[in-house]
């Protein structure tokens, strides 16, 4: 099968393409400036700036994929989520802009099927510990600058699941941990908390669904032929913050987290990132166990922290 993988550098998009060679798969990758990196996972690379449609266009039609796979981001090493509109701005474009677009491209060169990367922690906040696909995500008025990223998602998931000529999924990745992950022992979270910055907030009851980045490989394999819609892909154990960030910091070899009140957190680490300590709900992987096939390797953040990250 020949497989065009959108954003073959990321977190995701590396390991992505070296599973899909060993799998046997003929794989481009599209990269702005890093073709060496495609090369050594086994790939084909196709540098495009993705932000140019004529170039995005002709790029993806001479490739002739029968899956693309939109791994496409542009996050910093650091989330400032005091500047959430600069940190998340670039991925947020690149979801609203460039995810509708690759998906009419994709049917345009003739691909079969649409895979797409979002997340599963958008869902409203209604009481539940663990949403389904079926619930629904978050509204916010869309003059907030928070607003857009739930927008430009919603966006992008539309676009895959609706875009004449091509089967559809979406991916809903929980939060990664893992190589090349913010909650890697060397990511801006383990720094943070190897060095007791990275406190719990208030009573800590926003409940987080963790993936590592190897599951969220073995999953988006599976998607290649099976499944359409919508799928949450996330570890069995979602959690609140209160109870797996002390488990998370030990796994670091880091002294316990501090605790800080809510209004503390909201004026040091901004509105949004207390929010989600707080109010953050959580999401259910049932739907893509039983449709895709997949069982994750580390069915635990508890397993996953000890193993991958200790």
């Amino acid at each position: 099968m020949r497989v065009l993988v959108a954003g073959a550098t990321g977190v995701i998009g590396r390991p992505l393409v070296k599973a899909l060679r060993e799998a046997g798969h003929e794989v481009v990758g599209t990269t702005r400036s890093r073709p060496e990196v495609v090369e050594e996972m086994g790939g084909e690379p196709m540098v495009v700036d993705a932000l140019n449609t004529d170039e995005l266009r002709a790029g993806v039609i001479e490739a002739r994929p029968e899956v693309v796979i939109n791994q496409l981001t542009n996050l910093p090493q650091r989330i400032n989520y005091r500047r959430s509109a600069e940190s998340l701005g670039p991925t947020t474009e690149l979801r609203g802009k460039v995810g509708p677009a690759l998906a009419g491209i994709a049917a345009e060169a003739g691909a079969r099927r649409m895979i797409a990367q979002s997340v599963c922690f958008f869902y409203a906040s209604t009481g539940k510990p663990a949403h389904t696909e079926d619930d629904p995500l978050f509204e916010l008025p869309p003059e907030l600058p928070e607003a857009q990223g739930a927008i430009a998602l919603q966006s992008l998931e539309r676009a895959t699941l609706e875009t004449p000529g091509l089967e559809g999924v979406v991916l809903r990745y929980g939060w990664f941990y893992g190589p090349g992950s913010a909650y890697a022992r060397d990511g801006s979270w383990g720094q943070d908390a190897r060095k007791r910055r990275f406190p719990v907030v208030g009573r800590g009851t926003g409940i987080f669904s963790f993936v590592h980045v190897d599951d969220t490989v073995t999953a988006t394999v599976a998607a290649l032929d099976r499944g359409s819609g919508t799928y949450n892909v996330c570890d069995d154990d979602p959690a609140p913050m209160s109870e797996w960030l002390p488990v998370y910091a030990e796994a670091l070899g880091a002294k316990p987290p501090r605790r800080v009140p809510v209004w503390l957190a909201g004026v040091i680490a901004g509105k949004q990132a207390a929010t989600m300590s707080t109010r953050l709900e959580g999401a259910s992987n049932e739907k893509a166990k039983l449709e895709l096939g997949w069982e994750p390797k580390y069915p635990s953040w508890r397993q996953g922290f000890r193993e991958a990250l200790g």
